[in-house]
């Protein structure tokens, strides 16, 4: 069985999380948990393994010395997909195309399959040439990042309790993109140093129900509507945080002028930026603020009913310059409307800014610039909440990049239709991870 066989085979594997875990079919989980002993025997008599919180998997590769521990961090659980629009099915994990041009379709490719899979390739290959790390390594495999992350929660808590605190953690994130900045031709490894906060709130109205055919003038439906409009002519305050400073300052070195003049002298041009990040593309206005969106609507139960209550779930995004308190404040503040009750459903805040000096970092930097020649390595805020910010609890350096290179059009497969990704940048992944572990 060849690598991308392997890939392909657990890509098959139906592994979808749900909200509600009652509906979870947590068979597809036990067989995925089975399955890799066969694929990866090496990985499975060197290294201990640990179920916890009855699908999340911790492995323990021992080192030579009793330093600090990296942790390798990925998550196996991913979200539902159904056969429609999909150009190839989604669990078929079908290959299309020949040589470099070559994809492999599925839900899980990007997000995060292929970085698990990766991180287990280049162990046991390491193992057949029989590298032992320094210090232990850890591998973090979550079962339910994509909901409630109590997989993660729980392998943090079990080695917080064991007294370890990890040097340097990484997890899936940032990627090697190119065009997202005007002028920088080079292409550019975005490595996440901190993640937003995350929450949902819900906003609801309740009033008097009763028959359609006499309808008030303000029902909850028009005035739950009312609130979403006002919220979305208000947009959050923008600003640049540090992260954001000094991404600009690094990639503005490698632009074209006019635009290296504009991104290396943010002490005069930090408001015209401001405003072209907000208009450059939906990322990049991500980037500087916090962020609300709809993504769920309720009302009345029959098509000739009034509503008795109407509510509406934002999906919010707090800037690391903000907090949950200040978001709510703002939602509040724009909504206008008392009646409108505001409920924040598990909040998180914005995690901790790793640095961008030391060990950890110049260890990520080199890896990614050995393995993508030419590749500018910078720091980004990552807009996605990962498994990653539960480690913040017992770790400074914790970073999220995941060693692919991922087009515009690849990364609007995340969560979507179609998600796929090119055999050779996900076999590029692999060498990643080996030069990672060969140096720690």
């Amino acid at each position: 069985m060849t690598t991308v066989d392997r890939f392909r085979a657990l890509l098959r594997i139906p592994t979808i999380s749900r909200s509600d875990e009652s509906e979870v079919v947590w068979e597809k989980f036990d067989q995925f948990v089975a399955a890799l002993p066969a694929l990866y025997p090496l990985v499975h008599t060197m290294l201990t393994r640990e179920l916890v919180a009855g699908h999340s998997m911790l492995y323990r590769w021992a080192g030579t010395s009793d330093g600090s521990p990296t942790v390798l961090m990925a998550h196996y659980d991913v979200v539902p997909a159904t056969n429609e629009r999909w150009e190839h099915q989604p669990f078929d994990a079908d290959l299309v195309g020949e040589g470099d041009d070559q994809e492999l379709w599925g839900r899980g490719t990007l997000d995060d399959k292929g970085a698990l899979v990766s991180i287990l390739e280049a162990v046991e290959a390491s193992l057949e040439r029989g590298v032992t790390p320094h210090n232990d390594i850890y591998l973090s495999f979550g079962h339910n990042e994509e909901t409630s992350g109590s997989g993660t929660i729980a392998i943090v808590a079990l080695l917080e309790s064991r007294g370890i605190r990890p040097a340097f953690v990484l997890d899936e994130g940032g990627a090697v993109v190119e065009g997202i900045f005007p002028g920088v031709t080079k292409p550019i490894a975005v490595v996440g140093v901190s993640e937003k906060g995350i929450m949902s709130v819900e906003l609801s109205v309740a009033q008097d129900g009763g028959h359609a055919s006499t309808p008030p003038k303000l029902s909850a439906t028009t005035r739950l509507a009312r609130a979403i409009v006002r919220l979305n002519g208000r947009p959050f305050l923008a600003s640049f945080t540090t992260p954001n400073i000094e991404m600009i300052s690094t990639i503005g070195a490698h632009a074209k002028q006019p635009y290296r003049w504009v991104f290396t002298n943010l002490w005069l041009t930090r408001g015209l930026l401001l405003w072209l990040f907000a208009r450059l593309g939906d990322e990049t206005n991500a980037m500087i603020r916090t962020t609300a969106v709809v993504t769920q609507l309720s009302g009345s139960q029959a098509e000739n009913a009034l509503a008795e209550t109407a509510t509406a779930i934002l999906n919010v995004r707090v800037a690391i310059d903000s907090s949950v308190d200040a978001a709510l404040a703002h939602i509040r503040h724009a909504i206008r409307d008392d009646v409108v009750t505001v409920t924040p459903l598990h909040p998180s805040e914005p995690s901790p800014v790793s640095p961008t000096t030391g060990a950890p970092w110049n260890l990520l930097r080199a890896t990614a610039e050995a393995v993508y020649p030419g590749t500018v390595v910078t720091p980004y805020i990552q807009l996605g909440a990962s498994d990653s910010r539960h480690f913040t609890r017992i770790c400074d350096a914790v970073y999220r990049f995941t060693p692919f290179e991922i087009s515009l059009e690849e990364r609007g497969t995340l969560h979507a239709v179609n998600e796929r990704i090119h055999v050779a940048t996900w076999l590029r992944g692999i060498e990643f991870y080996e030069k990672l572990v060969a140096a720690l």
